[in-house]
């Protein structure tokens, strides 16, 4: 299979992962006005999916290294099966949320909340089971992580009071989200044997950890995406006919959307192997400041707000980037 074989290289994929995972959401916002989210969000899903199995029949069986993926599938046991599985389940309750927030919020809001607080837990967990990098250096830009976030809540509050709007709902949903986004990845980098060159019995490689974590996104989505249909956040009720009215661009877009993803996550767990599960979960999600300025600057989702809201918004990235900068350093 596959690997990384050096830091620099883990770097390079880490940054792909970021603008991989800071601009999925844009298919969302290409798909039909009227395309419901919960409705974009099966084909998302579907897209994860085939990413995934494509890339384990691929990269995943090719090369001397570790050992190929069907092969690595028929040794795995159960207990590792159950982890990357279980990952999957987190990432999915976690990610339909932000979603949501994003129809409510915008791009500019739930991933500097949701995902900025994902990074913080993220970093936390995954440095406490694998404590790679200087903790000094790692944790001052979690801090600095936030900074920003806090400065990006009360640049939308300011908004929302401007247009008459109650922040509430789509904060929430965010904070929710990046509350169960920060402890999925751990369950994933578990499942795997640590060094990719040396592969052990019962353990997973990178590429079959990730394609049963699609599974467990699949699987979960006929729970958390039922009920979101059924009980949802803004709009009336759905029935699974509507999925079957949608346009052939309308279901692109989700694949497309759950294509890109899964080339970020891909990516960002071929990168821990020499990264760290916490630099590369950490820098991965600087996808914070790329899905930021794709809403301010392109779908203009900070219009018409109030004097000071484009300075602290200014300040957020600022602080942000810093703060990335930090967790690269730190190893």
């Amino acid at each position: 299979m596959f690997i990384i074989e050096s830091y620099p290289v883990a770097v390079i994929f880490c940054i792909i992962t970021m603008l991989a995972w800071g601009s999925w959401a844009n298919t969302q916002k290409l798909a039909s006005p009227n395309w419901r989210f919960e409705l974009f969000y099966w084909d998302y899903v579907f897209g994860i999916v085939i990413f995934s199995l494509l890339l384990a029949l691929t990269a995943g069986s090719s090369g001397d290294a570790g050992r190929p993926f069907m092969e690595d599938l028929a040794q795995a046991d159960q207990g590792n099966i159950g982890s990357a599985v279980l990952g999957g389940i987190l990432f999915n309750a976690a990610n339909i949320l932000l979603v949501a927030a994003i129809t409510i919020a915008g791009m500019s809001v739930a991933f500097p909340v949701g995902i900025g607080l994902a990074l913080v837990i993220g970093v936390i967990v995954n440095y406490i089971d694998s404590p790679l990098g200087n903790s000094v250096l790692l944790f001052g830009g979690v801090a600095l992580i936030v900074v920003a976030m806090l400065l990006n809540a009360n640049a939308y509050k300011k908004l929302s009071a401007s247009q008459d709007k109650v922040p509430t709902k789509g904060l929430v949903l965010a904070v929710i989200a990046g509350l169960l986004m920060g402890l999925f990845y751990k369950y994933v980098a578990n499942s795997m044997f640590p060094d990719f060159t040396q592969p052990i019995d019962g353990k997973l490689s990178p590429y079959t950890a990730v394609f049963l974590f699609s599974l467990g996104i699949l699987a979960s989505n006929f729970i958390f995406n039922s009920i979101l249909m059924k009980k949802p956040v803004e709009g009336t009720p759905l029935g699974f006919g509507a999925y079957f009215k949608g346009s052939s661009r309308d279901h692109f877009m989700g694949i497309l959307g759950g294509l890109i993803w899964c080339v970020g996550m891909s990516f960002s767990i071929l990168a821990s192997d020499k990264a760290g599960p916490a630099i590369s979960y950490g820098l991965g999600q600087g996808a914070t400041v790329v899905a930021a300025l794709w809403g301010i600057f392109v779908w203009k989702e900070f219009k018409g707000a109030p004097k000071g809201v484009p300075t602290l918004l200014n300040v957020m990235l600022v602080v942000y980037v810093i703060g990335l900068a930090l967790i690269v350093m730190a190893r």
